[in-house]
């Protein structure tokens, strides 16, 4: 059964008339200097790196169609920013009056936003290049015009050219774009030229192995052995069943080399069933999320917003479906539940979003007494999530925002960068948290060759979510925590033994490590968002991600209730992690914060970093005295490996073996607490940032003080 029938359209004219918003200033700088421009008069502005990084290095693959219709918006330049920066650091300082005296939309409007009559100027530049205006943000924030890419390369003198980004194909303007007219002085920055856009770090369990003679299974692929996921072999909690010896030979028949394996058993997808996944009571029982709810703290009174795009036709009877499994409230459309489209209606709303399944049905899980708004821009890019995320802020659509996306730092656009952390700022005025998966490709050298982190998680005005793996007790209590971060090693592939064993290296991990491109000079990234005050105690210079962590390893992940079309029955279970998984579930223990204050909180992370030790686990490098080894028999002499020799890796970690059933004589290493580039350590870490939330202590800690 759709839910997408019944959708709710943004209403501007019901926040107000007269809300002004504001833009942060970062320290201007020279242009990129193989795109600089020549001084204009006053009347002609240069919009400074406005031009995403890819456009200099990128292969340029031709100008885009000049007559394709494309969207392009305006932000304008906000009010009296400087006195909107000290108030954002005020209200999360002890010291000060104004602290956790949030703003009201009315007080924020009559001191920080544009006024209408420079939004009419900005509409009338659009208007007089041949571009329609589309709208008008609530309160003058930024106007939104269509036209084809010829008028909008004539409008902003650029050119529009396509790049090929890795695998994808991405449009950019040539050059920073500069205005001419009385609306150059109003202009902050450009959105639409180019289509750059977020993409969800959601990792699954591989539905097959790799294999030394293919590229790995696509991370984005529902995990195997689904339609098993039921009944009488539903996943179980024991993730590492204790440890094994197993030998295999060349072609199974005995023949040499033999691989002889000992150390500890990962309980992956086995013959009889899908293996290990956590459910919402294992996961509340471990975390201390029962007392709290015994309490009465589940976060009623809250709104999780969850911002997705293109939205799911199913989500509702899917999350239903969740929910009755594990004796969840039922949502209900208008009641606890909704669907939110902005800034316009989606065109590619459909069955099997597993993004939003994971964001909804763990959110639900963490806090279901809170209401839940599913946010659904159309597409994934910059301009559309930006918009909605603003449009949620300024009007009121929830009390937590919720993010489960990324985009590299690096990649990005100076100009978006600004305009994420204001967005986040604005936020925080309001008593309203931002927050953000961290990543799943550890430091990103593995994707991109070079390090960087992932926006907008990296906005010093947001909260980073970081990730962790996991191993319980049969009642539920926590085994062991460390940061998530996997490699794969192949020990046997169907009747052939590598020798030494075949690594496929990083799988996945959270993102985390410095902001390196909150500042560009000729292109090159030389500094970062500076560092936040909350960060005060922390090395360096530069924001630091993540703040705190959560639940993310694919391989001890959560389960997930999804319809997916083609299966019989449509509707199927999976495990799921990345900090896809973490992000909304911290924010649901957000949610429960804030009800347990009684008032609103804000931001999170400037509150993380000096909470005391009982309300957060604090997650420290681990090892296992029976970590993986091998003894590989070849003819005449025997090679013994050691297991940091079998993992590939040095340092602390843990390593299990996965015997894979859908091949015969097929068997893996996974290791954990391996991140690419990224280490644990005692305190805060670019893994899992404080820590890992200890839920009743955390949520109890913002309870008012007793008379």
């Amino acid at each position: 059964m759709a839910t997408s029938n019944k959708q709710t359209a943004f209403n501007p004219g019901a926040i107000g008339r007269n809300l002004r918003a504001v833009w942060l200033s970062v320290v201007a700088l020279a242009l990129f200097a193989s795109l600089a421009l020549p001084a204009f008069a006053a009347t002609r502005l240069a919009v400074a790196h406005n031009t995403p990084r890819y456009a200099l290095t990128a292969k340029n693959l031709g100008s885009e169609d000049p007559t394709k219709i494309i969207d392009v918006s305006i932000w304008l330049n906000p009010h009296n920013r400087a006195e909107m920066d000290a108030l954002a650091s005020q209200l999360y300082d002890k010291s000060s009056p104004n602290y956790r005296r949030f703003l009201t939309r009315s007080d924020f409007a009559s001191r920080f936003a544009p006024k209408s009559a420079e939004a009419k100027i900005v509409q009338q530049f659009f208007t007089g290049h041949n571009l329609k205006v589309v709208t008008v943000g609530p309160y003058n924030f930024f106007v939104r015009a269509r036209g084809t890419v010829a008028d909008v390369e004539t409008a902003f003198h650029v050119q529009l050219n396509n790049y090929q980004v890795r695998d994808h194909v991405l449009r950019a303007n040539n050059r920073d774009p500069y205005i001419d007219g009385p609306a150059a002085s109003l202009v902050k920055s450009i959105a639409g030229l180019d289509t750059g856009e977020f993409r969800h770090p959601l990792v699954v369990r591989p539905a097959v192995p790799p294999s030394m003679n293919a590229a790995p299974a696509s991370r984005s692929e529902i995990g195997g052995s689904l339609a098993e996921a039921k009944g009488s072999h539903f996943y179980n909690n024991n993730c590492f069943p204790g440890t094994e010896t197993e030998s295999f030979s060349t072609l199974g028949n005995g023949s040499l080399p033999i691989g002889t394996y000992t150390g500890n058993k990962y309980a992956g997808t086995t013959a009889t069933g899908p293996g290990c996944g956590y459910t919402p009571p294992e996961i509340q029982a471990a975390y201390g999320l029962t007392a709290l709810y015994a309490n009465g703290y589940d976060g009623s009174g809250q709104t999780i917003g969850i911002i997705d795009w293109c939205g799911s036709s199913t989500i509702l009877q899917d999350a239903n479906g969740f929910s009755k499994k594990f004796g969840l409230p039922k949502l209900f459309l208008g009641s606890n539940f909704k669907i939110t489209y902005i800034p316009t209606p989606s065109q590619c709303v459909a069955a099997g979003n597993l993004e939003i399944n994971l964001d909804v049905e763990w959110a639900h899980a963490i806090a279901p007494g809170a209401y839940i708004n599913l946010i659904v821009p159309p597409t994934g890019t910059f301009q559309d999530i930006d918009q909605a995320e603003y449009m949620s802020i300024v009007g009121g659509l929830a009390t937590v925002l919720s993010g489960s996306y990324g985009a590299p730092e690096a990649e990005v656009a100076q100009t978006e960068l600004d305009n994420g952390n204001l967005l986040s700022e604005i936020a925080a005025t309001l008593g309203i948290s931002t927050n953000f998966s961290s990543g799943d490709a550890g430091d990103f050298t593995s994707v991109l060759g070079f390090a960087t982190v992932s926006y907008p998680g990296d906005l010093p005005y947001a909260t980073s979510i970081g990730g962790s793996s996991l191993a319980l007790n049969a009642d539920n209590s926590i085994k062991w925590q460390d940061g998530w971060g996997n490699n794969e090693i192949l020990l046997a592939e169907d009747g052939v033994i590598p020798d030494p064993p075949y690594s496929f290296g990083f799988y996945g991990g959270a993102g985390g490590g410095p902001s390196m491109c909150g500042v560009q000079s000729e292109g090159v990234c030389v500094s970062g968002f500076p560092k936040p005050a909350y960060q005060k105690k922390l090395a360096g210079k530069v924001r630091q991600v993540p703040d705190i962590s959560w639940l993310a390893d694919p391989f001890t992940g959560a389960v997930v209730y999804i319809s997916e079309p083609g299966f019989v029955p449509p509707q199927l279970w999976t495990t799921v992690g990345g900090t896809s998984l973490a992000c909304p579930m911290f924010s649901a223990l957000w949610a429960i914060a804030n009800q347990a204050a009684g008032a609103p909180l804000g931001q999170a992370a400037p509150y993380l970093y000096s909470m005391p030790a009982s309300t957060i686990f604090d997650v420290v490098p681990l090892t296992s005295a029976t970590n993986v080894t091998a003894s590989i028999q070849e003819s005449g002499y025997t090679n013994k490996y050691n297991a940091g020799t079998v993992a590939g890796v040095t340092g602390p970690f843990i390593s299990a073996i996965w015997d894979y059933p859908a091949i015969q004589d097929t068997a893996l290493v996974v290791t954990f607490g391996t991140d690419s580039g990224l280490k644990v350590k005692k305190g805060w870490d670019n893994v899992t940032g404080v820590g890992v939330p200890n839920a009743e202590a955390f949520a109890n800690y913002f309870l008012p003080p007793t008379p």
